[in-house]
C-alpha cells in the first residue's frame, strides 16, 4: 500500500509534465516500532547498577542461581536480575529488587535509582515510564561475604 500524488510541474524549458511523488508524510510515521520486555529490563537492570549504594539485583535467591549460572562457560551475567516490566504500545511499568550497602539511606538510594532508570529507560526508548517500583530486599554488611561460590579453578 504506497501513498502516490500525482501533480503537474514545468521543467526548466516551460513544458508541463507529471511528476508523481511516493510516500506521504514523515519517513518517521511509516510503520511500527515495537520494543520487547527484555529490551527495557537490561536498559533498567543496567542504569539500577550504575547508582552508587546499590549492592546487587534481585532476592538472595535469584542471586545464588544466577551466580552458578554465571559460572558455567559461555554464561553471563544477568542485566536482567531483580528487574520485571510491563512494557505497553507508549508506556511501561518497572518492579525493581535491589540490595544496598550498610550504611547508605535506603531512601536516597531508592531516589537516585529510581531516577536514574527513569532517564536511560525514556532516552532510549522513547517509552513514558509511569512508575518505577523499588523493592530493597537485603542490605550487604561489611564482614558479609558475597553469595557467589569461589570457583574452583585458579
Amino acid at each position: 500500500m504506497t501513498d502516490m500524488t500525482q501533480s503537474t510541474e514545468a521543467d526548466p524549458q516551460g513544458q508541463l509534465r507529471k511528476t508523481t511523488k511516493r510516500g506521504g508524510g514523515d519517513p518517521a510515521t511509516r510503520g511500527r516500532t515495537t520494543i520487547a520486555d527484555g529490551v527495557v529490563e537490561k536498559i533498567a537492570g543496567l542504569a539500577a547498577r550504575d547508582v552508587l549504594g546499590v549492592h546487587a539485583m534481585g532476592s538472595g535467591l535469584s542471586r545464588t542461581f544466577g551466580a552458578v549460572r554465571d559460572r558455567v562457560p559461555g554464561g553471563s551475567k544477568s542485566a536482567t536480575r531483580g528487574v520485571k516490566v510491563e512494557v505497553g504500545e507508549v508506556q511501561t511499568a518497572l518492579d525493581l529488587e535491589i540490595v544496598v550497602d550498610y550504611g547508605v539511606s535506603i531512601s536516597d538510594v531508592a531516589k537516585a535509582v529510581r531516577e536514574n532508570v527513569i532517564a536511560a529507560v525514556e532516552r532510549m526508548t522513547g517509552l513514558e515510564v509511569v512508575e518505577v517500583n523499588v523493592a530493597v530486599s537485603d542490605v550487604k554488611l561489611p564482614d558479609e561475604e558475597d553469595e557467589e561460590p569461589e570457583s574452583r579453578l585458579q
